[in-house]
């Protein structure tokens, strides 16, 4: 399907899915069937469920079962709705007159920011971001899938120590350093992968070492 295939949404669908942008900008996660039905007081999920059923029939989603969030954003859409950028739209440094480091392969237990982890440095229009981005972080592997993010995309990752729960985090524990799904219980931290094969990350704040690097505050689909 191409861009000029997309059927139009009506101003309720379109409100829906700007909502959905939204939320996958500021937390790296589609929105759950509750939290739409709460945001735009629908009665029931069901009702979130039989617009999302629309969106999926004009194109500009896919719903996937057996997914956590199974909601995704197609290819044609994402062209045009500013969520998804691709490499070729990275431009040369000096345009925007902001680089962004380019961070690979981090080494066990060496800083993230050790010069050897930076592949490139790339300037990025960051009102593409939810808030202003400190560098980009190559994801590995694919324990995020069900988040939208997949092997070789770029996270632009906010530098902090800090996390509200239900953010996408870099973090470090120990010598290791991963990207997950933040939850904190009081003395016990969960870093959750949106991927069903991969269980859950329990730290013991009292216990293990661990620290917040940043959190995801937009993504880049690349091939570098």
């Amino acid at each position: 399907m191409k861009t000029s295939d997309l059927k139009p949404l009506t101003k309720r669908q379109q409100e829906i899915f700007d909502f959905i942008l939204d939320r996958m900008n500021a937390n790296g996660a589609p929105p759950t069937r509750v939290e739409i039905a709460n945001h735009f007081g629908f009665r029931s999920p069901n009702a979130a469920e039989d617009h999302l059923k629309a969106l999926d029939k004009k194109g500009h989603i896919e719903l996937k079962s057996g997914t956590s969030r199974g909601i995704f954003i197609r290819q044609q859409a994402r062209n045009d709705d500013g969520y998804l950028h691709e490499q070729a739209e990275l431009v040369p440094v000096g345009e925007f007159n902001h680089s962004l480091a380019v961070i690979g392969d981090v080494a066990a237990g060496a800083p993230i920011f050790a010069t050897q982890h930076v592949q490139q440095y790339v300037n990025v229009d960051q009102s593409l971001f939810a808030d202003s981005a400190d560098f980009l972080l190559k994801v590995r592997g694919d324990s995020m899938v069900n988040a939208g993010i997949f092997e070789r995309d770029l996270l632009a990752i906010k530098k902090t120590n800090t996390a509200q729960n239900n953010q996408i985090v870099v973090a470090r524990i120990g010598d290791d350093v991963t990207v997950k799904r933040y939850f904190r219980h009081g003395a016990t931290v969960s870093l959750v992968a949106e991927n069903d094969d991969y269980d859950p990350i329990e730290v013991d704040l009292q216990s293990q070492s661990f620290a917040i690097e940043g959190v995801v505050v937009g993504l880049i689909r690349s091939t570098l």
